[in-house]
């Protein structure tokens, strides 16, 4: 049987590549479609995750033209895992299968033709990875590198050079629904679902316009979102932390007894005020690190919707 596929393309302020995208897509598309990986009832959704530009305008003309192209409007900017998940939900058990990829196609389309095989042999999830950053600047190719293994370190469930460009079926997807939490970050959820997975390895290919998406501080942001929702190794650390200024602070307790039973005085206000200065900064560290967990329970208590849709375009034949 051949797949009906859905791509699912999150888009923030897109103008400046969405119609080069789009062309690339569909004739790609049309390859796939000749040489019988895919069916004809195919689609292409882009999601507006609250662009300020004239993304969704771009949008909305070419699915008016195009019966193969869908969108997605948000209501607002929900942040680049949600507008995934919005377009993946909002065309659930339409399709057979359904690749995410970033609407600046440095993911090579390419990959997708092994993808789609994997799927046919059976997997249930399908992992684009990176094998090759060379076209990354050192500073990305570090940065993103520490990423990965800090988060393995922490017991985090991430694949290694692994974003969010990947294939899943609907059983996969039916699954990912039952997830409820708020903060939502796919790239840990989808290993814990625990189906048959492959990886198909490429090279990410350069930017062709537009700008990144993802600077310095939303990186980081994404990555304490991501320990913060599945590891509590930060909190350890805080106990750990307390024991090790446990014994040091009986130590000194012991110290400071010795030289008052041995009269010694010990002078001078630096000791005194390093420690105090230590152990404050310390606690106000720890009390954050708590706040930062309370805080995620605070939001997925309040129980808000992940996003809303304003508007989507119905799969026309």
């Amino acid at each position: 049987m051949i797949p009906k596929l859905l791509l699912v393309l999150p888009c923030y302020n897109e103008e400046a590549i969405l119609h080069i995208t789009n062309t690339k897509l569909n004739d790609f598309c049309d390859s796939l479609i000749s040489r019988g990986l895919i069916s004809n009832e195919s689609r292409i959704c882009y999601v507006n995750d609250g662009s300020r530009d004239a993304t969704w305008d771009i949008i909305e003309a070419l699915a008016a033209t195009n019966p193969r192209v869908l969108g997605v409007k948000l209501s607002r900017n929900f942040g680049h895992q949600n507008a995934l998940l919005a377009g993946l939900f909002e065309y659930k058990g339409l399709f057979d299968c359904y690749i995410s990829i970033d609407a600046d196609l440095q993911d090579d389309l390419n990959a997708i033709i092994p993808m789609l095989e994997k799927y046919r042999e059976g997997a249930s999830v399908v992992y684009g990875v990176r094998d090759d950053r060379s076209s990354d600047t050192f500073f990305k190719k570090f940065t993103a590198e520490t990423f990965y293994k800090m988060m393995l370190w922490l017991k985090v469930p991430v694949i290694f050079n692994h974003a969010d460009f990947r294939l899943i079926d609907n059983r996969v997807l039916t699954e990912l629904e039952n997830y409820r939490e708020v903060n939502m970050f796919i790239r840990g959820i989808i290993p814990t679902i625990g189906l048959k997975s492959e990886k198909v390895f490429y090279k990410r290919l350069e930017r062709e316009a537009g700008e990144t998406k993802y600077p310095l501080k939303k990186m980081l942001t994404f990555a304490w979102n991501g320990v913060t929702s599945f590891s509590v190794m930060p909190m350890r650390f805080v106990l750990w932390f307390g024991a090790f200024s446990f014994v040091l602070s009986a130590i000194l307790a012991i110290y400071v007894l010795y030289t008052k039973f041995a009269g010694v005085t010990t002078a001078g206000w630096t000791s005194t005020l390093l420690m105090m200065a230590f152990f404050n900064g310390s606690n106000m560290l720890a009390i954050g690190l708590i706040g930062e967990y309370i805080g995620k329970i605070y939001e997925e208590v309040k129980a808000r919707p992940r996003y809303i849709v304003e508007k989507s375009s119905p799969v026309r034949d």
